[in-house]
């Protein structure tokens, strides 16, 4: 039988499996969480009210004093997280890691910060964090609670490769902290 040559106005439809859809099945894999707030802390449970030091691993924070914000990192919460999907003899391979981290500081600031910041020690003083921080000028005890809601949007950029094809996608995680803050009272 004689071959024959067929010319369609559309390609046909694809077969085998869709590299793209694999790249977002590789990043369901991979189970990215929001940032690991280390700092600000939460306030405690009943606030700070006027206790010169905050019960343990709860934090208090003043007006006009500078405040370190930093994460913990692992490969769910700032990566690089590198997982794979396969089907129909494609493989997908797909690489996240979080580009930045926009803070919602519950007074109408936003900080973006391009690292997980710098951990706050007490031989810093008051001096304001090298990468990510903020520095409140007013108190939050107007807020609900008397605490201002604090949030940590991290921005996952994920690139990925497979099947012929590569491509980028972005993912978002948010958590989110309570913070006291208050005024500096001097006793005379």
């Amino acid at each position: 039988m004689p071959s024959q040559t067929f010319w369609a106005a559309t390609p046909p439809a694809a077969t085998g499996p869709d590299p793209a859809q694999l790249a977002r099945e590789a990043v369901d894999k991979m189970l990215l969480k929001g940032p690991d707030v280390n700092s600000p802390k939460p306030a405690p449970p009943n606030g700070c009210g006027k206790s010169a030091k905050p019960p343990a691993g709860f934090g208090c924070y003043t007006v006009g004093v500078p405040v370190w914000m930093s994460l913990g990192t692992s490969d769910t919460t700032w990566g690089p997280n590198t997982a794979s999907a396969t089907a129909g003899g494609t493989t997908v391979t797909a690489t996240a890691k979080v580009s930045k981290v926009v803070w919602t500081m519950g007074d109408g600031s936003t900080v973006t910060c391009t690292t997980p910041g710098t951990p706050y020690k007490a031989s810093y003083g008051t001096r304001k964090s090298p990468d990510c921080g903020h520095q409140y000028t007013q108190t939050s005890q107007n807020k609900k609670g008397g605490t201002f809601a604090v949030s940590a949007t991290s921005t996952w950029d994920i690139d990925w490769n497979g099947g012929g094809q590569q491509g980028q996608l972005v993912e978002t995680r948010t958590s989110q902290v309570q913070v006291d803050i208050t005024e500096l009272q001097v006793v005379s």
